[in-house]
């Protein structure tokens, strides 16, 4: 599961970033101070689930899961025990997590969260995957609506275990799906596979050192048995 860490202390943020490098099921793809700053990039990326302090200047965690459209499922991490209540009239919380939080009981929040993940996946019949191809446009099924991507944007994408991150020039889709699904998808004229987990688009290469790739700000690994082919693929002087 990808997800955001929200706490206005980088303390707090570090001890659950700490604890989420133990899930071997959890990837945490940004942290955010306040929730202002995790708004602006909820609105541009996807993610499976947040740990949301509660008490935050300014804006309160409760302020944020009302702000936000279709919220992920969210994790509260707080010091105090007595939003509980209030808390769980929100569907989006999966658990409630009083700091200090014992990785035991972090890891019993994880487990709520993959099973009602599991749960929503068997309801929706795995809905949220790549569709179809129609010329240079790529449809993918988000929250049960087709959102189409203009296959040349596409810059990388990445397996991140049933999930797949693409990413492009405007916008980032977190898609249930499989790296082979989407490689039979994208034109092989654009794209190559240059490792089990990473799909690149060939033209948006900046540089190649040993078996890494820069492709904007992302370096990606280049595995030994993909990278002739690769270099089959440079315009090389």
């Amino acid at each position: 599961m990808n997800c955001i860490i929200i706490d206005d202390e980088a303390t707090a943020r570090a001890i659950i970033n700490q604890l989420c490098s133990n899930v071997d099921s959890l990837t945490v793809l940004e942290e955010f101070p306040n929730a202002i700053q995790a708004i602006k990039y909820l609105n541009q990326n996807d993610v499976d689930l947040i740990f949301l302090d509660i008490h935050m200047p300014d804006f309160t965690g409760f302020d944020f899961i009302e702000t936000i459209k279709n919220p992920p499922k969210i994790v509260l991490t707080t010091s105090d025990a007595n939003f509980a209540i209030q808390a769980f009239e929100y569907d989006c919380i999966v658990d409630y997590l009083v700091k200090p939080i014992t990785p035991e009981r972090f890891s019993k929040a994880i487990q709520k969260a993959e099973s009602s993940a599991l749960t929503n996946a068997s309801k929706s019949k795995a809905s949220d995957e790549v569709e179809t191809t129609s010329g240079n446009d790529l449809y993918v099924n988000i929250d049960r609506r087709l959102i189409k991507i203009d296959i040349p944007s596409i810059y990388l994408v990445e397996a991140k275990g049933d999930y797949i991150l693409i990413k492009t020039e405007d916008k980032n889709y977190t898609v249930h799906s499989t790296l082979k699904k989407i490689e039979e998808k994208l034109p092989d004229s654009l794209f190559l596979k240059i490792h089990r987990s990473y799909i690149i688009n060939v033209d948006k290469i900046i540089d190649i050192e040993d078996n890494s790739g820069l492709i904007k700000k992302d370096v990606i690994p280049v595995s030994r048995s993909n990278r002739p082919e690769l270099m089959k693929r440079l315009n090389l002087l």
